[in-house]
């Protein structure tokens, strides 16, 4: 349970914000608590490594099952982020120098667990020059040479106002980018107010630009107020973006400060945006209650590529 004091300290820019009411979560939104041997193992691996991971800084719900597995994501560049988005349990402030080791003691950690598939996200840094992508592409590189087996999927930020820096990231060959609208732009002032809706959208678009053949993914939560209506628009834009994989889920609120949740979106409502999406032409679509950008992220991926292969006929 997360304390005001916790709170306080972690996001000092909602300190004085009013409380929220917390809904209480249905069945479908319930999971069992951590505690496996694997979880155990995973965890002393990360901790051993001195690594943070986004399953534990932004409180997923998913992480007791993917810890199991022993699929972790990890989040480079620090635990503090420079954005302040209301739905985000991420550490805000003034981030520290980052880890010039870092690349190499997270591709051992990639190793060490075997991981078929990666996933390496991070928190914003407008502080960089290059808002970390040199760093994103030392850490693939590394990867590459410490586990070359493994696929990599990257979960950027949106480098806002940073020339160059997508070009980077992309060069360094990852498999799968990724990059989140997070939600529908009418509610951007809201939840995302340092982010621009169609800036997010064009970084999309321009991978595709760069490296046709990169697979790109994005996705939203739903339950913030957004109508259907604008989901579907959502999905039109990621399409004329050449968006290729898409997931949905619940956003879940993670203290009182955080933007409240207006509804709890249903299991069937999940499989009708499903549904919808693959009408509209992604090749993959993940939309549950739990979905989250990276859970089962490598399964995804192997259904990502054989759809591909599906749809262009070799």
């Amino acid at each position: 349970m997360t304390t005001l004091l916790d709170t306080r300290l972690r996001h000092p820019e909602k300190a004085h914000k009013a409380e929220t009411p917390l809904l209480r979560k249905p069945e479908w939104i319930r999971v069992k608590a951590p505690g496996s041997p694997i979880y155990t193992e995973t965890r002393n691996i990360v901790r051993e490594n001195g690594l943070v991971t986004v399953c534990e800084e932004a409180g997923c719900p998913n992480i007791g099952e993917c810890w199991s597995k022993k699929h972790a994501t990890f989040m480079i560049m620090g635990d503090t982020c420079t954005r302040a988005c209301a739905f985000c349990n991420v550490k805000t402030g003034l981030p520290g120098a980052l880890e010039a080791d870092e690349p190499e003691r997270v591709a051992d950690a990639i190793a060490r667990m075997g991981l078929a598939h990666a996933v390496i996200t991070s928190v914003d840094r407008d502080d960089l020059d290059d808002g970390g992508a040199a760093h994103f592409a030392r850490v693939i590189r590394a990867t590459r040479a410490a586990a070359p087996t493994t696929t990599i999927e990257v979960l950027t930020p949106d480098f806002l106002k940073k020339d160059g820096a997508l070009e980077r990231v992309v060069d360094a060959r990852p498999d799968v980018f990724n990059h989140n609208l997070e939600t529908v732009p009418a509610l951007y002032l809201k939840i995302r107010p340092g982010a621009r809706y169609f800036h997010s959208l064009r970084l999309l678009q321009r991978v595709k630009e760069l490296d046709p053949m990169m697979f790109t993914k994005s996705g939203i939560m739903v339950g913030l107020g957004e109508t259907r209506e604008q989901v579907m628009q959502v999905m039109d834009d990621m399409r004329s973006a050449n968006i290729d994989f898409m997931t949905i889920g619940q956003y879940l609120q993670p203290t009182r400060k955080h933007a409240a949740i207006d509804r709890f979106v249903t299991p069937d409502e999940f499989k009708a945006y499903e549904a919808t999406a693959y009408a509209k032409g992604f090749l993959m679509v993940s939309s549950s209650p739990l979905t989250r950008s990276s859970h089962h992220a490598g399964e995804d991926f192997a259904r990502l590529r054989a759809a591909r292969v599906k749809h262009s006929g070799h």
